[in-house]
């Protein structure tokens, strides 16, 4: 592979916490640690090169709602870090890369408004980030609450066009679950569009790690993959894992 794949940490943030979902639901949560600060710089310390954080809070209310883990996150690490999560005003966005954050998540606005996104990468390029949540195949948002008529690869194609370069794509129904990416969407949306696509969901241990490095094999877009409980259950460690991929 002639360029790095990616492994991101994620930091979801919860009433100040950072938790864990299942499935994306609310009412599964589980809480791994108060400090978003000391969690941020654990992984920092185990080899991570990126996080990707999310203010759950703001994905559910549409307002973000965590700036103060946010900052705590900046504040402890030197490794870039990209955010999600109830960022659908501009000056939302501006906030969160004036306060340091490297790349800015959109999802539910840039479903609801292209143009929106379309603007904000002719000012920032690629310090904006789409990020596609997908259920059965259909575009999910409000924090996967929702499930639009939009295909997930149709969403893809469309922000592809707008010079959008890095996609976050989720497979809601295996995020959290364990049991392994979802690979045959994953290959649908890489194969629908030439952008840098991260995946996300799934991961369970390093068997479904090494299947998507011989996915992005085939599929060059396939830059990185986003790892949340198996790192935190200790199914994953990411410190082995940086070590591997050097």
């Amino acid at each position: 592979m002639t360029r790095p794949f990616l492994f991101f940490p994620a930091i979801d943030l919860k009433d100040g916490k950072v938790v864990r979902l299942r499935q994306g639901r609310a009412d599964a949560v589980t809480v791994y640690g108060d400090d978003p600060g000391a969690v941020a710089k654990h992984w920092e310390d185990e080899g991570a090169r990126y996080l990707h954080v999310v203010d759950l809070d703001g994905a559910f209310e549409g307002e973000p709602r965590n700036w103060d883990g946010v900052r705590a996150i900046l504040r402890a690490v030197q490794i870039p870090i990209q955010l999600g999560g109830g960022l659908r005003r501009r000056t939302q966005v501006e906030e969160a890369l004036q306060m340091g954050v490297t790349r800015v998540v959109l999802g539910t606005k840039a479903c609801d408004s292209p143009e929106f996104v379309g603007a904000l990468v002719q000012d920032f390029g690629t310090r904006i980030v789409v990020g596609i949540d997908a259920r059965d195949g259909m575009v999910a948002v409000k924090g996967w609450t929702e499930k639009t008529t939009l295909t997930a690869t149709d969403f893809a194609c469309e922000i592809s066009d707008l010079g959008i370069q890095n996609i976050i794509f989720t497979d809601v129904s295996t995020d959290g679950m364990l049991a392994g990416p979802n690979c045959t969407a994953i290959s649908s949306v890489c194969s629908a569009v030439t952008c840098n696509i991260i995946a996300s969901g799934g991961i369970g241990g390093m068997e479904d790690v090494v299947r998507l490095r011989s996915l992005a094999e085939a599929l060059p877009n396939l830059v990185g993959v986003i790892i949340g409980k198996a790192l935190y259950d200790g199914r994953i460690d990411l410190k082995q894992l940086e070590a591997r991929s050097r």
